[in-house]
């Protein structure tokens, strides 16, 4: 029979179960509850941006609002004392109809995409990148094109300042062909004057222009070479760049015109205020746009803007030369015509005189023929035959007349005065005459100098005009120059020059 235990004293606890079973229970739960908790947490904050993340400090009813709060739109006062409201500014979808922005959600774990995501992210870096290298291609062959022209007109500049150096080198043969030509002068003609001294000028003159036009061919040399090493560094930037562009189709002009710019170096861009250029992209070594390309770029704009002004002061050089130089033919051309008018003028006087002196010479000789002729007659015959009575000093006249004492006829003694006197003037006339001849001896030579004066200055202007017309190269009258040697033009003359 079994024995009942009597019941112990009542407690108010009326668990059965022991507290420390108890305990264990709810400690296990209360962990098992945290972690849930924990984890759950944790799993959300994985998916969500740190800054929806509660604070741990703070009551989980109020964690919602205060997450909330910077999602609604804001109250602005306007100026007319009325109100709008406006979305929070950063990017996110605006919900006008709720009138809340929330921000754009942002992942920190690799979502089921993650590997197309990133092969799309890969894609739009590589495409950016190609889009600038590009443009910078773009920019280079816009440069490298400007850079050829500025080099074609360069050389187009050089061609024609080198056929002005051409003519400024020939007008010096030109100048060296009218004094060797003038050396033919004779040597009373070649008393130096104006002309000549026209001739030094123009020589002093042609050798200052040759001078400035060959400083202007130097420097157009080392611009042009300095463009030309600038041309090829573009061109290897160039093909550099497009090894990453091979397999977009798409012209580089199209390009420029979607970035804005017409060109890279800004020269000859059209400014307009609707058209809104991108900036020039810092240079980075790694990047679409590197040192190489923009030390490149800087130095065709340099040296754009120095051939510019070079070639602007080559032009102007050149029309000032040519001006200059025509005025200096010019008025060497009218020195020697005025020469050529005064030698005409002293030989029309020379002329004139040669023949009034002729006039006087004829009647010299004419009257010193009679004077000659008189003499003999006043001498008598030759011949006692010949000898008429009229002539005999003792015909009976005389005779009888000579018997009177201190009579002394003066037939003899008149006779022989007067062919004293005659004679002597026949001497003097003589001399006169042979004067007159020298005179007229020296008349004829110095009307040939003249005339040969004359002949020469107008050869020399005819010359100058010749050779100066633009069909004669300077080749021709450089062998014109080497042929013509005057040597000793003065030994012809001296065959009839006045002894």
């Amino acid at each position: 029979m079994p024995v009942l235990i009597p019941p112990a004293e009542r407690s108010q606890d009326t668990r059965v179960g022991a507290p420390a079973w108890r305990e264990a229970a709810v400690a296990t739960t209360q962990k098992a509850h945290l972690l849930t908790d924990r984890c759950g947490q944790e799993a959300v904050t994985m998916w969500q941006p740190k800054d929806s993340v509660r604070d741990p400090h703070m009551a989980r009813h109020l964690c919602r609002a205060a997450y909330i709060q910077p999602w609604r739109f804001r109250v602005e006062m306007l100026k007319g004392g009325g109100t709008v409201e406006q979305p929070p500014p950063g990017e996110g979808v605006t919900l006008w109809k709720s009138k809340m922005k929330p921000p754009a959600w942002q992942a920190r774990l690799p979502l089921p995409l993650h590997r197309d995501a990133r092969a799309q992210q890969t894609a739009e870096v590589v495409h950016a990148h190609a889009r600038g290298v590009r443009l910078t291609a773009a920019r280079l062959c816009r440069a490298q094109n400007q850079i050829n022209g500025q080099l074609r007109q360069l050389l187009r500049q050089r061609q024609d300042t080198d056929r002005r150096l051409s003519e400024v080198r020939k007008g010096l043969l030109i100048n060296q062909q009218s004094a060797k030509l003038r050396d033919y002068r004779p040597k009373s003609e070649k008393v130096p004057d104006k002309a000549d001294s026209m001739l030094v000028w123009e020589e002093e003159e042609l050798k200052a222009m040759k001078r400035k036009m060959e400083k202007d061919m130097e420097k157009s040399e080392t611009l042009l070479k300095a463009l030309a090493s600038c041309r090829d560094t573009l061109g290897h930037c160039f093909k550099e760049r497009l090894q990453a562009v091979e397999l977009m189709n798409q012209p580089l002009d199209k390009v420029l015109e979607q970035a804005g710019r017409h060109s890279w170096v800004d020269l000859f861009r059209v400014p307009s205020p609707r058209i809104q250029g991108q900036k020039t992209p810092p240079p980075e070594p790694m990047g679409a746009y590197t040192p190489e390309c923009a030390a490149a770029l800087h130095e065709a704009k340099h040296l754009l803007m120095e051939s510019k002004d070079t070639l602007v002061d080559m032009a102007k050089n050149e029309e000032q030369i040519l001006q200059q130089q025509r005025q200096v033919s010019d008025c060497v051309c009218a020195t020697l015509a005025q020469k050529m008018r005064e030698t005409m003028e002293l030989k029309e006087r020379m002329n004139m005189s040669l023949g009034l002196m002729r006039g006087t010479i004829n009647r010299c000789t004419k009257f010193n023929q009679e004077m000659y002729i008189t003499r003999g007659i006043i001498k008598g015959p030759l011949s006692k035959s010949h000898l008429e009575t009229r002539e005999k000093l003792d015909r009976p006249l005389v005779r009888m007349y000579q018997r009177h004492v201190g009579t002394q006829l003066p037939e003899a003694t008149r006779l022989a005065q007067g062919t004293d006197k005659l004679q002597r003037h026949i001497a003097y006339m003589e001399k006169n005459l042979q004067e007159l001849l020298t005179a007229r001896k020296n008349l004829i030579w110095g009307l040939h100098c003249k005339k040969k004066g004359y002949d020469v200055d107008f050869n020399v202007v005819r010359l100058r005009l010749r050779q100066q017309h633009p069909h004669v190269c300077y080749e021709q009258a450089q062998r014109l120059i080497s042929d013509r040697d005057p040597g000793k033009p003065a030994h012809r003359e001296s065959a009839i020059a006045p002894q």
